[in-house]
């Protein structure tokens, strides 16, 4: 029920600037009311935090579809998942669920492939879905289906190919009045159809990843502040984790200046060249001091891929 709660909420506000302090507030209400007079209230107000922070980070969204979670990775004895769809748009959407093929160059851009592109392989001919096409009327939400086959027939490595989710486009109701047409003149309507995907990865055999920066450098481009780095990786496996950059001045007071979530550098690439635009921090000189930037894996053991410190 809360999971429905939370989309439509999120539908209300669309994450607005300082729309993530309306969020709790309004949770708090619902939460306080079911639970009022059960348990202590603190408690829940806590748990219900910690589901809304789990529900945001785990979760992608473009146009009016939300998906969580926003990448899958079958490894160990793990055999299913489920993808939770919402509708936080306003009218009723159908989507088609398909497989696709991508790469990744070194600036961490997708470019589309075949599947006779040797150079990767691809889990799509080893998992099965359903459904393949989903309806959802404003605000509803479902779930899909994954599970892996013929695990045994595959050889120890990494295997990634992406579940696809496009938007179909909707018939014109009835009723509606058609466009007049002029003698002589040619009339184009163009109508978006937008598509979201996430990457669907098997893991087998043992695993191995090193990571290490290089180029890492701190320029200005007008009255912006960027950090220039290259994301060096070996290893059987694709990495997937957070860079943050701390600020530590002169007296050794640590600030954080810049944090971006779901850095990927994919298979079979061993570099991303990757920048970041650093936040303003009033009384932070970022020309003094130094920038200490961090990759760290969140699911990871252990928690820090690399890091590096830059001198000013």
């Amino acid at each position: 029920m809360w999971y429905f709660y939370c989309i439509y909420i999120y539908n209300i506000i669309q994450l607005k600037p300082g729309s993530k302090l309306i969020i709790p507030a309004i949770f708090y209400l619902f939460f306080m009311k079911y639970i009022s007079g059960r348990k202590p209230k603190l408690f829940y107000l806590f748990f219900g935090a910690i589901l809304l922070t789990l529900f945001y980070s785990t979760a992608t969204a473009q146009g009016d579809l939300l998906i969580t979670p926003k990448r899958i990775v079958f490894d160990g004895s793990k055999r299913s998942e489920e993808i939770n769809l919402a509708n936080i748009g306003t009218d009723t959407a159908t989507y088609t669920i398909s497989f696709v093929q991508y790469k990744m160059n070194e600036n961490g851009k997708f470019e589309p492939i075949s599947d006779q592109d040797t150079t990767q392989k691809y889990s799509s001919k080893n998992l099965r879905y359903f459904p393949r096409t989903v309806t959802l009327a404003p605000n509803e939400a479902q779930s899909v289906k994954l599970q892996l086959i013929n695990k045994n027939a595959l050889l120890p490595g990494e295997y990634r190919s992406h579940l696809f989710f496009r938007a179909m486009k909707q018939p014109k109701p009835l009723g509606e009045e058609e466009v007049q047409k002029v003698d002589s003149v040619i009339s184009i309507q163009l109508t978006p159809v937008f598509g979201i995907s996430i990457p669907i990865i098997i893991r087998l055999g043992e695993t191995s990843l090193k990571m290490n920066f290089s180029n890492a450098s701190f320029v200005m481009n007008g009255n912006d502040a960027l950090m220039k780095i290259t994301l060096n990786r070996s290893g059987n496996i694709s990495s997937y984790g957070d860079i943050r950059v701390d600020h530590i001045s002169t007296d050794n007071k640590v600030t954080n200046v810049g944090f971006v979530k779901g850095i990927a550098v994919y298979l079979p690439n061993a570099k991303r060249n990757f920048s970041m635009l650093l936040n303003k921090v009033p009384g932070v000189d970022l020309h003094s001091g130094k920038l200490r930037v961090t990759y760290s894996d969140q699911s990871a053991i252990p928690l820090t891929l690399c890091e590096q410190e830059i001198a000013q």
